[in-house]
C-alpha cells in the first residue's frame, strides 16, 4: 500500500478575484481549473486547490490562517509585489537568523506565510 498527498485546499467566495491573487499577483504556476476549483503547481506531487466555499462547513474554513507556508526565492521582490498589487500583509516582511518571513492574506482572507531560507 502506498499513501501520498494529492493537494491541499484553500475555500474562497470569489474564484476570479482568488485567481488574479494566486495566479497574476502571485505569481503562482496554474495548473488546470474549472467553474468550482483550480489547481497549481503543475508537476509537483502535490498541489494547492483553491475553491468555491459552496457549503456551510466550507463556508466556516474561508478566512483564517491556514498554516501554509509557501517556499520563495526573491521574498522582497515579490512582497513589493503583492504590496503594490494591494495585498494584505498580516505580519510584514522580518529578517531573522534563519530567513526571512511574511504572512500574507488574500482577498477572503485565507492566511499564509512566505518564508524564504539562506543559501
Amino acid at each position: 500500500m502506498s499513501v501520498s498527498m494529492k493537494n491541499i485546499v484553500l475555500f474562497v467566495t470569489d474564484l476570479q478575484k482568488a485567481k488574479t491573487f494566486y495566479a497574476d499577483l502571485l505569481g503562482l504556476p496554474l495548473a488546470g481549473e474549472s467553474q468550482m476549483m483550480m489547481e497549481f503547481f503543475p508537476g509537483s506531487g502535490t498541489t494547492l486547490g483553491i475553491a468555491l466555499a459552496l457549503q456551510d462547513d466550507a463556508r466556516a474554513l474561508v478566512g483564517r490562517y491556514t498554516g501554509i507556508s509557501l517556499n520563495v526565492k526573491g521574498i522582497d521582490k515579490l512582497c513589493d509585489r503583492l504590496k503594490g498589487g494591494g495585498a494584505t500583509f498580516i505580519e510584514p516582511l522580518e529578517e531573522s537568523p534563519w530567513g526571512k518571513m511574511a504572512v500574507v492574506a488574500d482577498p477572503d482572507g485565507n492566511q499564509f506565510a512566505l518564508v524564504e531560507m539562506p543559501k
